[in-house]
């Protein structure tokens, strides 16, 4: 059986299409080694009824499945002639059509960091658009492992020749550069609250020991727009955990509602403590705890607000939630509903970056950013992750400080 960690770098070939837009519809995909040009395996399937930018979609999606399977340490060159799955994977046109968000979110998930996008004429794509039309045709349907390649059976036929694989569920899928035994993928979506009244008005608003107010209309609207933006994963998504404040809280029931799910509380995700900044603006804390604030700009161990928390006691007791969390929900998919300091303190975790790094992001309201967790790496006592997403809204969502970060 040939190893398929020895693909250091491949490219994907992906199309879809639809007979009449929307009608019968259908996806190709071509795994390649992009140094020896070789085949790996092929992906021609059938969607039912769609419209071509959702074959397309689907398209890439399988192509990334595939690469996740048989080439899971591989530098991976996306290559399409869609310009519009192209620019918007690329980050560079927003994404606003219903039907692509949650497929964009899933090949987001999907791809590894530095994935790249190329836009390539059709006479180039030809591969992956024969595929989809076999699979409308009915010549050939699924996943298959060409000679040489290890199938997801491991298994070739006498001449070794291809053979189809069966399907695979997510979690047998091997994770990029990590052995089989750190196969069980535990998907975080993290969800700040919406806007409070605090909120609008740049003050200090912390945790269970400040005045805890709770969202207002806009911030309402906001988290109910994230919640259809999410609501076709519901059925993938296991729970949602919220911190017990109000704000998470009543920002978690309208998630909750609209997935279908029960809300679960987690104290280890609430917001950092400020101690007597609470509810002082930025300009009020320097005017009568000047020394004070002085101290804790840039420093991780000061006491904010003299009762406080420090940022090193907050990131224990987050990480100490993220334990749990990992432990109680291994292999499943959650989401968190938090705080700035949390979800911005679990991103330099997962990135193993110094917590410094709190210090130069940003995160809107009612934001979403998405970490997986792979189990343990070599020679590693802590979870491997990867950030797949970072401050998404909703395409065309208005949130406070301005138009939301891709």
């Amino acid at each position: 059986m040939t190893d398929p960690f020895r693909h250091k770098r491949v490219i994907i070939e992906a199309d879809g299409g639809s007979r009449g837009n929307p009608g019968p519809a259908a996806y190709g995909a071509v795994l390649k080694d992009a140094d020896t040009g070789e085949v790996i395996a092929e992906d021609g399937s059938t969607l039912g009824v769609a419209s071509n930018n959702v074959a397309e979609y689907n398209g890439l999606i399988g192509g990334l499945r595939m690469a996740a399977e048989l080439a899971p340490d591989a530098e991976i060159e996306v290559r399409m002639d869609s310009k519009l799955v192209v620019e918007q994977m690329s980050g560079n046109w927003k994404i606003k059509h219903p039907d692509m968000k949650p497929l964009a979110l899933e090949a987001n998930r999907l791809a590894p960091f530095g994935t790249t996008y190329t836009w390539v004429p059709r006479e180039q794509n030809k591969h992956a658009d024969r595929l989809a039309n076999e699979a409308l045709d009915g010549v050939r349907s699924g996943v298959t492992h060409l000679a040489g390649s290890s199938g997801a059976d491991g298994a070739q036929g006498p001449g070794g020749e291809a053979v189809a694989s069966r399907p695979r569920s997510p979690n047998e899928v091997r994770v990029r550069g990590w052995s089989p035994a750190s196969d069980v993928r535990t998907t975080v979506i993290l969800v700040r609250h919406g806007v409070t009244p605090l909120t609008a008005e740049k003050r200090f608003s912390g945790g269970l020991a400040s005045a805890n107010p709770g969202l207002s209309d806009e911030g309402r609207d906001q988290v109910r727009a994230t919640a259809e933006w999410l609501a076709p994963l519901a059925e993938r998504i296991d729970a949602v955990i919220s911190s017990p404040v109000r704000r998470t809280r009543e920002s978690a029931e309208i998630l909750a509602e609209r997935l279908g799910r029960p809300v679960e509380e987690e104290h280890g995700f609430a917001e950092m403590e400020f101690g007597a900044w609470d509810g002082l603006t930025f300009t009020e804390v320097g005017e009568a705890h000047k020394a004070e604030l002085d101290a804790w700009l840039g420093s991780l161990d000061a006491v904010p607000g003299r009762e406080g928390e420090s940022f090193r006691t907050v990131e224990k007791r987050v990480l100490d939630a993220l334990d749990r969390v990992l432990s109680e929900r291994s292999g499943q998919t959650v989401v968190v509903v938090s705080h700035v300091t949390p979800i911005k303190t679990l991103v330099a975790h997962a990135l193993r970056a110094p917590l410094e790094s709190v210090f130069r992001m940003e995160l809107t309201p009612a934001s979403v950013t998405v970490l997986s967790f792979f189990g343990s790496g070599p020679d590693q006592d802590v979870p491997m992750a990867s950030m797949r997403l970072y401050n998404a809204a909703p395409p065309g969502a208005t949130t406070f400080g301005g138009p939301p970060s891709w």
